[in-house]
């Protein structure tokens, strides 16, 4: 496997917290509100410029250190203002976000029209209405067959509501519902 792309060294930011400030707890947590759901890859590209991609390969690398990942098709030009940028922030779209999902993913299209963000931690667009989000630094990208696997330290995380995530299955959208009681008990407060 061949690595692509040099990892940029970032400042710590502006809020004095320590970059990695949570416990494997947190980490694991924040990490279960993305199930194999759709994700949108954001990045301040080159003059500030919000870039956006939606990926449905978001997942857990590793707890020790943090490591998350996604795959990105060869082909992305987005992929390359991302890479560019050295870091991204991974938002867990919500249910109710199919519309700017399909605007993210739209090739050509302005991807952050009629889309509420502000910046995360480490400067990433951050979309409002989103179930979590993942804060990196890219760690190392290795091509694989027609992707390439971008490896993301996480830095900052947070779950933001208790939405349910937008899931893409069988060529289609939709949402997530428990089935499991003790999801139904928490759900119904029973």
């Amino acid at each position: 496997m061949e690595a692509v792309g040099e990892p940029q060294q970032h400042k710590a930011p502006a809020d004095g917290r320590e970059p990695g400030d949570f416990d494997a707890r947190a980490f694991r947590d924040v990490l279960g509100n993305f199930p194999t759901s759709v994700v949108a890859i954001t990045a301040a590209g080159e003059g500030g410029r919000p870039e956006a991609m939606i990926v449905g390969s978001f997942t857990s690398v590793s707890l020790d250190p943090p490591l998350v990942s996604f795959l990105a098709d060869r082909s992305s030009t987005t992929l390359e203002k991302i890479l560019a940028a050295g870091q991204y922030c991974a938002n867990a779209l919500a249910a109710d976000q199919e519309g700017m999902c399909r605007r993210m993913a739209a090739r050509g299209a302005d991807r952050f029209a009629g889309t509420g963000w502000r910046h995360s931690p480490l400067g990433n667009p951050l979309l409002d209405g989103v179930v979590g989000w993942v804060d990196c630094t890219i760690e190392e990208v290795v091509d694989l067959g027609d992707h390439h696997l971008v490896v993301g330290r996480a830095v900052h995380l947070r779950t933001e509501s208790d939405k349910t995530p937008l899931l893409f299955f069988r060529g289609e959208y939709g949402d997530y519902f428990p089935t499991s009681t003790s999801q139904l008990h928490r759900l119904t407060d029973w």
